[in-house]
């Protein structure tokens, strides 16, 4: 999986992005940078994933990569699982918002999305229009 440095090192890298998800979790919205955002989504989108399998394997996974929060992992298998579980990704949005002063860069929140789709019924197709005559 291809990702970006973000000006850190292996190890600050990846506790940065398990501490933000964790907070993203949590919180279910974060402001942050559009890049750090963008990485962050790919995290998140995993452990909800993992969340979904809810397999002793996909626990152990997701308490690995976020510091052995249990509370955080909890939430992701009881309650974000249930909420997506009729969701086949894109478990969050991004919405930009204005330039940060210091440096200029462009901030945004980064937040999971509140509404579940909800199923629509399929159109009825040529097939089932010949059998209904």
């Amino acid at each position: 999986m291809a990702y970006r440095k973000l000006g850190r090192d292996n190890k600050h890298r990846r506790s940065m992005l398990a501490t933000m998800t964790k907070q993203v979790v949590m919180n279910e919205s974060i402001s942050t940078t559009e890049t750090r955002a963008k990485e962050v989504r790919k995290f998140v989108e995993k452990m909800i994933t993992y969340g979904k399998k809810g397999d002793l394997v996909a626990r152990r996974k997701a308490l690995a990569f976020l510091h052995n929060d249990t509370t955080v992992v909890d939430k992701i298998f009881n309650d974000l699982a249930k909420r997506y579980e009729n969701r086949n990704g894109g478990y969050t949005q991004i919405l930009k918002m204005t330039e940060r002063r210091g440096d200029n860069s462009l901030m945004v929140i980064l937040k999971l999305v509140e509404e579940t789709k909800p199923q629509e019924e399929k159109k009825s197709t040529k097939k089932e229009k010949k059998e209904e005559k």
